[in-house]
């Protein structure tokens, strides 16, 4: 049998904790191994647990998620462990920065049950995941950002047409399947571009390809769909 997937929960709420422990120890192919008050205590239990997922809070009493998700994402040990980020959008001030410190992925708190666990499954398996109100949020949030020089590994000039559309499409937060429809191409075939970009460009996930867009200028605000709709729609 699969191994289920080990997730850790760092909220500050002790209720809230409670709560997406209970739906996530009944939901098939899923495990909590463990709580976490803080954002150090997060860290703290990352090192010592190495669960595939920590579910993380933003705001939390002395170290924030943010700071936290840069612990765990910027560590040897911890390295492998995927951060997705539980936000409110009066907090999407800060998935620019949580995207920087290493997390896989962002949802609303206000999320149903089964989209937040279909989100831990997606993270796990390697996926970047932004709900569609919170990328265009980061985007608006980038575009009102002083014009910065490109971030090492960023620069798009050893990219192909066909890469530099895909990872267009990875930044409007399109997953492989619907890239692969909207391009008339396999899901292997995607599959292939993503792994390229993420060499070329040095990134560790889907959600540092939508930094290297932002940060490019292949994405701006004025570029990218405003209502969720698909590229040319």
């Amino acid at each position: 049998m699969t191994e289920p997937i080990r997730v850790l929960v760092a909220d500050d709420q002790s209720l809230l904790r409670g709560s997406f422990r209970v739906l996530i120890d009944t939901a098939a192919g899923l495990t909590t191994v463990g709580e976490a008050g803080t954002g150090a205590e997060a860290v703290e239990s990352a090192r010592r647990l190495r669960p595939d997922v920590v579910l993380m809070d933003i705001r939390m009493p002395g170290m924030d998620g943010i700071e936290a998700t840069r612990q765990i994402s910027g560590s040897p040990g911890t390295a492998e462990t995927r951060v997705l980020i539980l936000t409110t959008f009066d907090l999407d001030e800060y998935v620019y920065g949580a995207l920087r410190a290493g997390a896989a992925g962002f949802l609303l708190k206000d999320t149903s049950p089964g989209v937040l666990l279909e989100g831990i499954r997606t993270v796990a398996a390697g996926e970047s995941l932004l709900a569609p109100s919170v990328t265009r949020r980061l985007i608006a949030e980038f575009a009102r950002l002083p014009r910065v020089h490109p971030a090492p590994g960023s620069s798009l000039d050893d990219l192909t047409d066909r890469e530099r559309e895909v990872l267009l499409l990875v930044a409007r937060g399109l997953s492989n399947s619907d890239i692969a429809e909207y391009l008339h191409l396999s899901h292997g075939t995607v599959k292939t571009h993503i792994g390229r970009l993420l060499s070329k460009l040095g990134a560790r996930d889907r959600a540092q390809l939508v930094i290297s867009a932002y940060e490019s200028g292949l994405v701006t605000a004025t570029r990218t769909p405003g209502s969720g709709a698909r590229p040319g729609s």
